[in-house]
């Protein structure tokens, strides 16, 4: 479908200072890009906490640094804050029910889910594929959300002792144009055309990914 812009519209409209950027054109835009799905979790006051995150991310390798982005507004974030200390949870595909749990405004997320606290104390959902255990390095502000960036003091994959011998591990939850997708195993590649992916994070160079 053609579109409504006007005649001067291009790749480039709206990007003039001042100009407003329309939400929902903004949501729509950046849900073009598919992300994964994690739990961030803790303990406040006795009682676990978390909830749903797409944006979660690796920083830093040396120190060991992963971020995530709560509103400013979030429950979760302020018993985080509070505690100092966090969990990150990466779900796989078979885990739509856990992402959708907590998500919602179900006043006991955890009512049903298995657990077991991490090393510094904050909740690990079971049969997750990985988890980031982690301690609140600092917090910067983000519009209308907050950037904290987390230092690693554990992390570890989901135990293979969790699934049977001949069971596939599974493949992670992903989020794209507003729906839950994952990854289909016949159309997976290798990079052939790098072989230092490894190094991306703490190499820069013209051609670096982050």
């Amino acid at each position: 479908m053609a579109s409504q812009s006007g005649p001067e519209s291009g790749p480039e409209s709206g990007t003039e200072p001042g100009s407003a950027i329309d939400p929902r054109t903004f949501r729509h835009v950046l849900g073009q890009f598919c992300t994964g799905i994690t739990i961030i979790t803790t303990v406040h006051e006795e009682a676990p906490v978390g909830f749903a995150c797409q944006s979660f991310a690796a920083l830093s390798l040396d120190p060991p640094l992963v971020l995530f982005c709560p509103t400013k507004v979030s429950r979760s974030w302020q018993a985080i804050e509070a505690s100092g200390k966090f969990c990150v949870n990466v779900l796989h595909e078979k885990q739509k029910d856990v992402s959708a749990r907590f998500g919602s405004k179900e006043p006991d997320k955890f009512s049903g889910i298995g657990w077991a606290p991490s090393k510094l104390g904050s909740p690990v959902i079971n049969d997750t594929l990985a988890h980031i255990d982690c301690t609140v390095a600092s917090v910067h502000d983000g519009g209308d959300h907050f950037v904290v960036f987390g230092a690693v003091h554990s992390l570890s994959e989901g135990s293979a002792d969790e699934r049977s011998r001949d069971e596939p591990k599974p493949r992670p939850l992903l989020f794209y144009r507003g729906e839950y997708t994952g990854i289909e195993p016949d159309k997976n590649s290798p990079a052939q055309w790098r072989d230092d992916l490894e190094a991306f994070l703490t190499t820069t160079t013209a051609d670096t990914w982050l």
